[in-house]
């Protein structure tokens, strides 16, 4: 029955109404400029607990509301996302939550899964043993019917790992065996680069020069390999590669061997848990044939190759950031890039995990400029290689 020129309405459908206009009465206000707008002004992350098949990133988001009385009607949400050279290692929603006057600080957690790990050690080999770690993270307003994202959080992820098979170090080469003089052999050099890297396997190309001190030719039918990173097998085997050295001359051995991938999620735990450091440990043998001193053919060991590598992924301080040393005493990037300064002391960027912003209406991401690099299969160590023949030959 209509009283006054207006309808009777239920009291449901009056409470509808009483909501509705709240929130275009905020909207209204909102895009007016009475009501502040909020902004995401700080972003920490850290690693939680790890397993086998997870590993656990902890969030806290701290976002700044201006107003001086909180916003909770519709609530927020809240999208989260881990990237390591843009493959998405994380991804989390969180809805509902509430936005109190001043600076309120959202904890979460995202699981991420360890099966992703081949995907960005691909990512990483390929780009030069570098990785650009980054967070984005968007709040949307359901009341104000818009988004702010958080300000961009970077970090340069940076391992020497290949160059555990670098050395300029001479190692003798002993048989210990009756009757044979030792040294059997002497390693004068060695050089190793990435070949071809895929989610199943990674190659790793490697030249041993080698001298023959003694009298006799040795003869060298294979050359054996086990490869560790913090005691996780990343692969073993034998190599169908021969050569006979002449006495007093030298031969270039050249070695193609492979790192089994599906292993890198078991080492990925073994990483976390050790306080992101990582130790490769790389033992090689070869198959000799000493017949011409009655010892016929045996295994010796060829070289012992140690790497130890620290990263620091999201700035927490797990590891110390120097990469640690390579086999000729020089130190190797860490998980940060760092400049040196006057007093020879070193500056590290993006060394804190919490990156501010000051409040505005929005918050600026900061577009990534990372490039993957193509791995050149036919350069490099080859070319290593025809020098090295070169100027044996000129010798």
């Amino acid at each position: 029955m209509a009283l006054g020129g207006i309808t009777s309405l239920g009291t449901g459908k009056l409470a509808i109404l009483a909501l509705l206009g709240v929130g275009v009465t905020l909207g209204g206000a909102f895009a007016v400029g009475v009501i502040g707008a909020p902004s995401v002004v700080g972003v920490d992350n850290g690693f939680g607990d790890v397993t086998e098949e997870t590993t656990v990133i902890e969030t806290n988001l701290t976002v700044n509301n201006p107003n001086p009385l909180g916003v909770r009607l519709g609530g927020l949400t809240i999208d989260y996302e881990v990237l390591l050279n843009d493959v998405s290692m994380a991804q989390g929603v969180r809805e509902g939550v509430p936005l109190e006057s001043g600076n309120s600080t959202v904890a979460f957690t995202t699981e991420m899964s360890n099966e992703k790990i081949p995907a960005w050690w691909v990512s990483h080999l390929r780009n030069d043993e570098h990785t650009t770690l980054s967070v984005n993270a968007d709040v949307h307003s359901s009341l104000l019917n818009r988004s702010f994202e958080a300000p961009a959080v970077e970090r340069s992820i940076n391992t020497s790992l290949i160059s555990a098979f670098n050395s300029d170090e001479e190692r003798e080469v002993n048989a210990d065996t009756t009757g044979v003089e030792d040294p059997v052999l002497i390693v004068r050099e060695t050089r190793g680069e990435w070949g071809s890297v895929s989610e199943e396997t990674t190659e790793v190309r490697m030249a041993f020069d080698v001298y023959n001190p003694r009298e006799y030719p040795v003869a060298i039918s294979n050359v054996g390999y086990d490869v560790a990173m913090n005691n996780v097998s990343m692969g073993g085997g034998e190599t169908n590669d021969s050569v006979v050295i002449p006495p007093g001359g030298t031969e270039t051995l050249e070695v193609t061997f492979e790192l089994t991938n599906e292993n890198l999620d078991e080492w990925w735990v073994s990483h976390l848990q050790n306080d992101q450091v990582t130790t490769l440990t790389a033992d090689f043998y070869l198959r000799v044939d000493l017949s011409d001193v009655g010892a016929g053919t045996t295994e010796v060991p060829l070289d012992t190759m140690e790497q130890t590598i620290e990263t620091d992924i999201f700035g927490e301080g797990g590891g110390d950031g120097t990469g640690g040393g390579t086999d000729d005493g020089t130190s190797d990037d860490g998980s940060t890039t760092e400049e040196p300064t006057d007093d020879g002391t070193t500056e590290t960027e993006g060394d804190a995990a919490t990156e501010t912003a000051t409040p505005t209406e929005t918050a600026t991401e900061t577009e990534s400029g990372t490039t993957e690099t193509e791995t050149d299969d036919g350069g490099g160590l080859l070319d290593d290689l025809d020098a090295s023949d070169a100027a044996a030959a000129g010798a």
